[in-house]
């Protein structure tokens, strides 16, 4: 499906000109949204990417799925879009680190911060999986317009995937679509074996 050209690094896996399309739409804080991205991480890309059975065939596509009755949601996908700008060759690689680490911003652990003592814990997550050098341009970024409520550099970003998210129905995480159709069969609890199935039959070039 359609991705506007500045958030191109959310192609995840695959060429970007590849026919068959996977659009995954994830919540960094949903544990349902992390076991996805691991098999993500271990059977998609290696399938999609250079060198594998499905390279230049099909493309994955990271789709930020904000959540807000998780507070911290806005605040971690605006991160993820953030990097996606001043390092987008490590957007996948913070994404993941951020999965693994979703637990230190849940609801609770995040109850008595403040948005901006939620962007310092970003900011380490940057510093470790980026690099400390990037973290600068990071903070600029999310650092709040002069107008009362201008919201941060990214919010335009974050506009799109959130409309892009509405108009096509997605209300929960994960949510994949193969080909612009919901595929309701795919689970988070998916490994080789089934994405290696799915695959098989989906692919017809």
């Amino acid at each position: 499906m359609a991705l506007q050209p500045s958030l191109r690094p959310l192609i995840i896996a695959g060429r970007y000109d590849a026919p068959h399309t996977i659009d995954i739409f994830l919540d960094y804080v949903c544990p349902f949204s992390a076991k996805l991205a691991l098999a993500i991480d271990s059977v998609l890309k290696p399938a999609l990417d250079a060198g594998g059975k499905y390279d230049g065939k099909v493309k994955a596509i990271f789709r930020p799925q904000v959540q807000p009755w998780h507070a911290s949601s806005t605040f971690v996908h605006e991160a993820g879009l953030a990097v996606a700008r001043v390092a987008p060759e490590k957007f996948w690689a913070f994404s993941l680190a951020l999965f693994k680490k979703q637990g230190d911003f849940f609801d609770i652990p995040t109850s008595t911060l403040t948005p901006l003592q939620v962007r310092e814990k970003l900011a380490a997550l940057v510093a470790e999986t980026v690099g400390q050098d990037k973290v600068q341009a990071f903070n600029d970024l999310l650092t709040l317009k002069s107008s009362p409520n201008g919201g941060v550099a990214v919010t335009d970003d974050l506009k799109y995937t959130v409309k892009f998210s509405r108009q096509n129905g997605i209300h929960v995480s994960p949510t994949v679509l193969w080909d612009g159709i919901v595929a309701n069969e795919i689970s988070s609890s998916w490994g080789e074996k089934e994405w290696t199935e799915f695959l098989a039959a989906k692919v017809v070039v």
